[in-house]
C-alpha cells in the first residue's frame, strides 16, 4: 500500500511562487531545506488539510525559463467555493483555460504551469 506524499515543481523566482500558491491557492509553507552553500532551496507547501504537499525547488545558478513541453500535465484543487474561487483568479488574470461544459478551468502559476480548479464533490 502506498500513499501518495508531495509532486514537485521547479520555479524560477521562489517569492513570487510561494505569493501565488498563498493567494490563489491558500497553500502555506510546511518546511524548507537549505545547504550549506544556498545552492538550492526546497520549500513545501501544504493545504489546511496537511494530507498532501507541493514540493518547489529553487535552483539558486538556473536563468532560463523551464520547458514544459506540451504542459499535458497538472496537479487539481478542488474548493467549496467555486464561484468565489473563479472571481479571484480572474482578478488576478492568472486563468488560462476554461471548460465551462465540464465545469472546471486552469489557471497559470507564475512558471507556466497549469493547476485545475474544479469544485467539491
Amino acid at each position: 500500500m502506498f500513499k501518495m506524499i508531495h509532486m514537485n515543481i521547479n520555479v524560477l523566482d521562489l517569492d513570487k511562487s510561494l505569493a501565488f500558491y498563498e493567494k490563489a491557492l491558500g497553500l502555506k509553507e510546511k518546511s524548507r531545506l537549505v545547504p550549506e552553500d544556498n545552492s538550492f532551496i526546497i520549500v513545501y507547501l501544504t493545504d489546511p488539510t496537511d494530507s498532501f504537499q507541493l514540493e518547489l525547488t529553487y535552483l539558486r545558478d538556473r536563468t532560463e525559463a523551464y520547458n514544459l513541453g506540451d504542459n499535458e500535465f497538472h496537479l487539481a484543487f478542488s474548493t467549496p467555493d467555486f464561484e468565489k474561487a473563479h472571481a479571484l483568479h480572474k482578478e488576478m488574470g492568472v486563468i488560462c483555460y476554461e471548460n465551462p461544459a465540464m465545469g472546471i478551468y486552469f489557471i497559470s502559476d507564475p512558471d507556466g504551469y497549469w493547476l485545475e480548479v474544479l469544485p467539491e464533490k
